[in-house]
């Protein structure tokens, strides 16, 4: 696998948590910062096609009334509750 070095400035306190997890791993800096910046990266891209999923559900639609989840919302702390809103 072809590699490229990628320099970053971080905080003190974030470069000595990284230090700390190698130790604790017994594995390199490299690894925890290839580690935690994948695990990221994956994070984003779920948070990309859901947003993407979301706003193509307001496109075609697909929305519950504020007013509707508001008035459920209050109703959760009364003895009667509502339904949720569909």
């Amino acid at each position: 696998m072809e590699t490229k070095v990628l320099t970053a400035h971080v905080p003190l306190e974030l470069a000595e948590r990284v230090d700390e997890t190698a130790t604790r791993l017994e594995r390199s800096r490299a690894w925890v910062v290839k580690q935690a910046l994948t695990e990221w990266l994956l994070q984003e891209d779920e948070r990309r096609r859901l947003t993407l999923e979301a706003l193509a559900d307001v496109e075609a639609g697909n929305v519950i009334d504020h007013d509707a989840v508001e008035a459920w919302a209050k109703s959760l702390s009364s003895g009667n509750p509502l339904s949720p809103p569909r």
